[in-house]
């Protein structure tokens, strides 16, 4: 790894503690009402309040064309930021994609310069960070996404990591926390098949779910029978058009998320599943 690829320069203060960002202030009120998955590894721990999750969110990629941006900002939805695209929020909330999906359909390598300048300029006001991933890499991708949990280790935005074609729900079980969510990416027909599954687990370790690459209203409604927290799209980036047919299904919840089951029931359902 070359030594000109280094940690954002402002990680350090909070790694150290001398810093406290919305990960570090989460962590410990999840950890005071015992929200922040010790009730799923210990059945003497009880959870001391009742997880509700906030409206499902939606995130377009970036796009440059104003009519858009208006769009998306009016019916509030946010923007995802590409590693591998031009590095500007446009004035609104978003969350930082790693660009691994980009080089892939590319053929390309990942690129770890434009991953860690986008997290320099633009990390500690994201939303969250999906970890970089190696694309249908599964037990694979996982151990790269790990090292790059190690090396932004302190981080104050939510880190989310990459579950791919072949992981299990036990793969990452542990890993998962309030801050540290999960991205389901991998293949279309994997990624529907087993939405549900990542949706008890999240409920599970109350932890941030988000689907990636959901163009239509049905795989919106895939997206909220899994309980997810929130998705990502390049529709209304490009067709304005698209924005309102896509947003109303946004806004349609499910009554019976799975992510919204109670612990108990979280924890038998997804214990039956076989991925």
């Amino acid at each position: 790894m070359s030594a000109a690829l280094t940690e954002p320069s402002w990680l350090s203060a909070y790694a150290a503690g001398q810093k406290q960002g919305w990960a570090q202030a989460v962590i410990a009120y999840a950890d005071y009402y015992c929200v922040d998955g010790s009730a799923d590894d210990d059945p003497e721990i009880a959870e001391r309040l009742v997880m509700h999750r906030p409206p499902m969110v939606g995130y377009a990629s970036r796009t440059g064309t104003r009519r858009n941006l208006d769009a998306l900002a009016g019916a509030e939805w946010r923007l995802l930021v590409s590693a591998r695209g031009q590095h500007r929020p446009e004035g609104m909330r978003y969350a930082i994609d790693n660009g691994a999906w980009t080089a892939y359909q590319r053929g390309e390598p990942f690129d770890e310069s434009a991953f860690l300048t986008v997290v320099e300029k633009l990390g500690e006001g994201a939303d969250w960070i999906v970890l970089p991933d190696i694309v249908q890499g599964g037990l694979a991708s996982l151990e790269y996404s790990l090292h790059w949990m190690e090396r932004l280790r302190g981080m104050p935005s939510q880190l989310l990591i990459a579950v791919q074609d072949g992981m299990q729900l036990d793969d990452v079980a542990r890993l998962l926390s309030p801050v540290v969510g999960i991205f389901i990416g991998g293949s279309t027909e994997w990624k529907e098949a087993t939405a549900e599954a990542w949706g008890l687990l999240a409920r599970r370790r109350n932890c941030h779910l988000h689907v990636g690459r959901v163009n239509s209203a049905r795989r919106i409604h895939i997206c909220a029978a899994a309980g997810a927290d929130s998705f990502d799209g390049s529709g209304p980036s490009r067709f304005s058009n698209a924005l309102p047919r896509l947003d109303r299904a946004k806004r349609q919840p499910d009554l019976f998320a799975a992510a919204d089951q109670s612990l108990a029931d979280a924890q038998a359902a997804s214990m039956d599943l076989v991925l």
